[in-house]
């Protein structure tokens, strides 16, 4: 089926800061995300195949706490509860479902990650991303030898070749990143997924304008899933308030959601369109146009983040500060 309605389930996210019992919150916000995708699975129909959350959506973000007091407090275990009901969601609505979370590993047990997981129709999880770009959380290029070692590259760039075509994750402010996003394409990725809980605004803003550019650049639909509002943190809760959308591979908004919890950020996708665009030459078939070789080398002359910044256990938020201006001192030197 490589036609099928998807949707960018707008939801509210409760963060988990202050919370008394997280886990019991978390339960709460997966009930919630259940009841909520039957309700647009019966309103959407039956060829609703693809659901994309909003980022972090069943605990908000950390903010003062360690890596050691968020760990205990919001990270998810791959094998655990929380994911299996998610699962079961997915089971009973027959839908291919993205959900991002933090998640623990069990090899790097001073850290965590943020993962966006798709689990399918089956219950099972078909793909496992773990976030390369973020300021203040862990990554795994933060670890990046022994990360290889244990999950290759493509646990690194992974894409999930499905039924309903080839599935991948941008999360958040990855979608700023076209490295990414053309490393996932090239590997197949025609559908991107994105996770995301961003500043809304009537204007384009940054990630918006981004989501177009990475759907053109890429022959590749871009599924958006922002936050419905925000409660429980001292953050003005409609600041992460609609704006999901979906947009086509000629980078055409398809639909776009309002503020509040929604599902009118749905649309059908055909994917085999998109493989029709890759398969003819001409001057928008971008994808085919990249200079693999060239962009190789240039950019190994520059010398920009480090792997492995985190091989030797946790840092506090003062160290990625740290970091990022020393990057950014040995960048401009290398300008001058």
């Amino acid at each position: 089926m490589l036609a099928f309605t998807a949707l960018a389930l707008q939801v509210r996210t409760t963060a988990v800061n202050a919370a008394a019992d997280p886990r019991a919150e978390m339960a709460a916000a997966i009930g919630r995300i259940g009841a909520q995708l039957a309700g647009s699975k019966a309103w959407l129909g039956p060829d609703l195949r693809l659901v994309v959350l909003p980022e972090y959506v069943l605990t908000g973000f950390p903010m003062r706490e360690s890596f050691a007091e968020w760990r205990e407090r919001a990270a998810l275990d791959p094998t655990g509860p929380e994911y299996k009901a998610l699962g079961e969601v997915a089971a009973r609505n027959e839908v291919f479902l993205c959900v991002n979370a933090y998640e623990r590993d069990e090899h790097f047990p001073e850290l965590y990650f943020q993962a966006s997981v798709i689990l399918s129709p089956a219950g099972e999880t078909v793909l496992r991303y773990r976030r390369l770009h973020s300021m203040f959380t862990p990554t795994p290029y933060d670890v990046w030898e022994r990360y290889l070692e244990l999950y290759g590259l493509d646990g690194v760039l992974p894409v999930a070749r499905t039924e309903i075509g080839n599935l991948a994750v941008l999360a958040s402010e990855e979608i700023l990143m076209p490295e990414l996003a053309r490393a996932l394409a090239l590997r197949g990725a025609e559908v991107f997924c994105h996770p995301t809980s961003e500043a809304s605004s009537p204007e384009l803003t940054p990630k918006a304008i981004a989501r177009r550019a990475r759907a053109v650049e890429n022959l590749a639909y871009v599924v958006s899933a922002n936050t419905g509002g925000l409660a429980g943190i001292a953050i003005p809760g409609d600041s992460t308030n609609g704006g999901s959308e979906l947009i086509d591979h000629e980078g055409r908004v398809l639909a776009r959601a309002g503020a509040g919890e929604s599902l009118v950020a749905a649309a059908e996708l055909d994917v085999a369109a998109v493989r029709r665009a890759r398969r003819r030459p001409g001057m928008g078939n971008l994808l085919s146009r990249v200079k693999t070789g060239l962009w190789a080398e240039e950019y190994a002359r520059h010398d920009g983040e480090r792997p492995g910044g985190l091989a030797a256990g946790a840092r506090d938020r003062a160290w990625f500060r740290a970091r990022q201006a020393e990057i950014i001192e040995r960048l401009h030197g290398f300008g001058q």
